[in-house]
């Protein structure tokens, strides 16, 4: 057995966290943004500028509640360099990030505001089968994170009002491989992992009305560190080889990027709202991942696994057009360029440049109550990478249709 094969499985499992928007950046946090292209810093349309931007918190006129869910059932398919060798796809499986919020200003006049969201900002799975030619990297694995956000926003006069928040994440992660070893009926090894994370860190905005008809938005989320402490790392070898895969835990560490997003959003016309969002993510902050097992072997060693991330700068735009008093529409489309490098492409990890149109409507039911319905189209284009710690390569392809569906209420 190569000496720190094994590492390797929590390496794809904390890198793979999430398979959405960017690597880790799932922007799925709101439906009229999403339904805009994922656009929605400057113009605070909802409760759920506590995730965008919450200095718009402040412009929110009493108190709103908010919640949504997302159907996530992304199909990545690999095409081997061996020519020879077939396909593979990941099997269905449908995981459904959700986002609730309520807030708004504390009075009638009052220039303060107070609110909390609770959201899930990674969080998928995907399963490539037991038997796939990549099953000595991964098999299957599965991810759920939540994440809260207690915020408060002050409106310093009619144009500039700000906000910030706490932020606290939490999570847990599944994943399976098999080992290239076997038992006397020619069954492989299986490695299991299991680990909860947790992090820190904080979300600030800014926002300005700069007339009725243009806003502007500026918003930094911070780089959370999720830590893995104590995660639970189990091998199904033969009875020979149970010292070499000893039950045991690791602890790592998965440094999450910050966000910095520049907003605008304009009223073109009397029932017309443009918008559109230009986001920096600090992704080369992740240039490697580093685990520490509680007991190492010959096959089992604390490691360090290189990723060699870039900073990204993804563009998004959208539109809201009032089809009546109680009927909105929306449109919208993004592109998000992978920070990934192309060495160091996982199956557990796939990502690449990322296209996305979205549409959506809203509809008022009563003056307090508002139902939303959104859907999301992102893929890439194949692009061929290489794993170089297993020596694998191909090339991937994503494809992924998000329905959404949401509703508001002001009390």
């Amino acid at each position: 057995m190569k000496k720190g094969f094994i590492f390797s499985v929590a390496a794809v499992a904390l890198s793979s966290a999430s398979l959405h928007a960017g690597s880790f950046q799932l922007n799925l946090q709101g439906l009229r943004q999403t339904a805009m292209g994922g656009s929605g810093v400057a113009f605070p349309w909802d409760v759920s500028t506590i995730f965008y931007n919450p200095g718009g918190l402040a412009r929110i006129s009493g108190i709103q509640a908010y919640a949504g869910v997302f159907g996530v059932s992304p199909t990545i398919r690999y095409v081997p360099d061996n020519s020879g060798a077939t396909y593979a796809e990941t099997k269905r499986h449908l995981s459904t990030p959700f986002a609730v919020y309520a807030g708004g200003t504390l009075s009638k006049d009052s220039r303060w505001a107070l609110g909390l969201g609770i959201y899930t900002p990674f969080g998928s799975s995907a399963n490539w089968g037991d038997d796939w030619t990549g099953r000595f990297i991964t098999q299957s694995i599965s991810l759920q994170s939540i994440f809260f956000q207690p915020t408060v926003s002050y409106r310093v006069n009619d144009m500039i009002s700000l906000g910030a928040g706490f932020v606290y994440g939490t999570g847990s992660m599944h994943i399976e491989k098999a080992l290239p070893v076997q038992d006397v009926n020619g069954n492989e090894g299986q490695a299991v992992l299991d680990g909860r994370a947790n992090g820190v860190g904080f979300n600030a905005g800014v926002h300005i009305k700069a007339s009725n008809n243009l806003q502007f938005g500026v918003s930094y989320r911070s780089g959370v560190r999720m830590k893995v402490n104590g995660g639970d790392a189990t091998f199904n070898v033969p009875a020979a080889l149970a010292t070499n895969f000893p039950r045991t835990s690791f602890d790592a560490t998965l440094p999450l990027p910050g966000i910095l997003t520049l907003g605008v959003a304009a009223k073109v016309a009397p029932r017309l709202t443009l918008q559109g969002d230009l986001v920096w993510a600090g992704w080369k902050s992740y240039d490697s991942l580093k685990f520490d097992f509680y007991q190492n072997t010959a096959s089992l060693a604390d490691s360090r696994e290189p990723r060699l991330y870039k900073n990204t700068l993804a563009v998004r735009i959208g539109g809201h057009y009032e089809i009546s008093k109680s009927v909105a529409v929306m449109l919208g489309g993004a592109y998000d360029p992978t920070p990934s490098d192309a060495r160091y492409v996982s199956p557990d990890a796939v990502d690449a440049n990322r296209f996305s149109l979205s549409a959506g409507v809203s509809y008022a039911v009563i003056d307090k109550l508002s139902i939303m319905a959104a859907v999301n189209y992102t893929t890439t284009a194949g692009r061929s990478v290489k794993y170089d710690p297993a020596n694998f390569a191909g090339t991937y392809q994503i494809k992924s249709l998000v329905p959404a569906i949401g509703i508001t209420y002001k009390f």
